[in-house]
């Protein structure tokens, strides 16, 4: 009695892993062991860069939101610090697109913070 090799399990097994690593540089694109190692790193870095996007935006948002602070003779503490205390609610998100796209807006903001 033989054992029972599986062959065509293991075969879409391994072209599933083959294709995943369509594109890869090389070997890391044609043979299984060296195409799992290169799969399964970039699925850990895609998992790790998901949650650092997070933190890109959020800094992004910062850095324009103090810069149209600044234009309207703020800085980025005091602006932020001001719309908790005036009760405003809007996430950095909002005010970043209204410091890019609606200037007049996000001084009329200012306006409120300052006085």
């Amino acid at each position: 009695m033989s054992r029972v090799s599986n062959t065509v399990a293991t075969r879409a097994r391994r072209k599933k892993v083959v294709k995943l690593a369509k594109g890869y540089f090389g070997r890391k694109s044609l043979v299984f062991k060296t195409a799992n190692q290169a799969v399964i790193k970039s699925a850990m870095y895609a998992y790790r860069d998901r949650r650092n996007k997070k933190r890109n935006f959020r800094k992004l948002w910062i850095q324009r939101i103090n810069a149209g602070a600044r234009i309207n003779g703020l800085s980025y503490s005091t602006l932020i610090h001001g719309l908790k205390v005036n009760g405003i609610e809007l996430d950095r998100k909002i005010l970043a697109d209204m410091a890019v796209n609606d200037s007049a807006a996000f001084a009329k903001l200012c306006e409120i913070v300052k006085g």
